[in-house]
């Protein structure tokens, strides 16, 4: 198969000043992708945790709505993440590039 020119990603890459931004205006889910020793180091606080082994292993049942933000520890996690939710038909993806780090970096809380 040949390679498809200007594929655009089935998702958009935010920064985590647009993601907090986001995430305070609501109606947006955020969900970590990272392992559980990870996630209990500290995450973003609304977040939900569904790690990515698990994601991949029941994506339909797992996400039941569009507006997703995926974050994991620098971003690389949560852009399969988004790819395994628009390969089930999920809209309005995001990918949190950096993940936690750069979060953390801007000074955004984190709650362990």
């Amino acid at each position: 198969m040949e390679p498809k020119e200007d594929v655009r990603d089935p998702f958009d890459r935010i920064n985590a000043e647009t993601a907090k931004q986001m995430i305070e205006k609501g109606g947006i889910v955020v969900v970590d992708v990272r392992e559980p020793v990870e996630w209990s180091q500290g995450h973003i606080p609304e977040a939900m945790h569904i790690p990515l082994g698990t994601l991949m292993n029941r994506p339909r049942e797992l996400l039941q709505q569009d507006g997703i933000i995926f974050v994991c520890a620098e971003g690389v996690r949560s852009a399969v993440a988004c790819e395994v939710a628009a390969a089930i038909g999920r809209t309005q993806l995001y990918n949190l590039e950096g993940g936690t780090g750069a979060w953390w970096k801007q000074g955004f809380p984190l709650v362990k």
